[in-house]
């Protein structure tokens, strides 16, 4: 009996701060009305320094279209595992796409952007398109895009 109340202590210790260090953020993405496609996004995180960190979300069934995105590609290498169950159909214009991803505790205040590339078929790509720094001050406060994307925030 006290093997498995040990064992769960400390099991309890290990899994308690990381639910604890990372809460949920929904990300919301209001695209302009634009002729076309539906659009791609990779919704990702850089640090300070512009670096890749953490894919939050990409829209678009069809990876072969994800070198379109190309400041997420090259950050993220587009390694499946980058993108395995954080991925969903393209959004098409004039619509809304709506995520949560959780993001841990220590990237908020911390030098860390949300960045947005976006991609349609047969018309202009833009790479980060959106950079909106991961502030608690941010949160709630729309960041216009400098493509299809009219507006994105994110709540904690």
């Amino acid at each position: 009996m006290k093997k498995i109340t040990l064992s769960l202590c400390l099991a309890s210790a290990l899994v308690l701060p990381g639910l604890v260090q990372a809460k949920p953020v929904t990300l919301t993405t209001q695209l302009k009305k634009y002729s076309g496609d539906g659009a791609y996004m990779a919704i990702y995180v850089t640090d300070a320094q512009g670096r890749y960190q953490k894919t939050l979300w990409v829209s678009g069934k069809k990876s072969k279209y994800y070198k379109n995105l190309r400041d997420w590609a090259r950050g993220s290498g587009m390694k499946a595992s980058e993108f395995d169950g954080v991925s969903g159909a393209s959004v098409g214009s004039g619509g809304t796409l709506k995520v949560t991803a959780d993001i841990a505790d220590a990237l908020i205040d911390a030098g860390y952007e949300i960045r947005i590339d976006t991609a349609v078929e047969d018309e202009r790509d833009f790479p980060s398109e959106v950079r909106a720094p991961l502030t608690a001050a941010g949160a709630g406060k729309p960041t216009a895009g400098r493509g299809y994307v009219q507006s994105f925030t994110y709540d904690m």
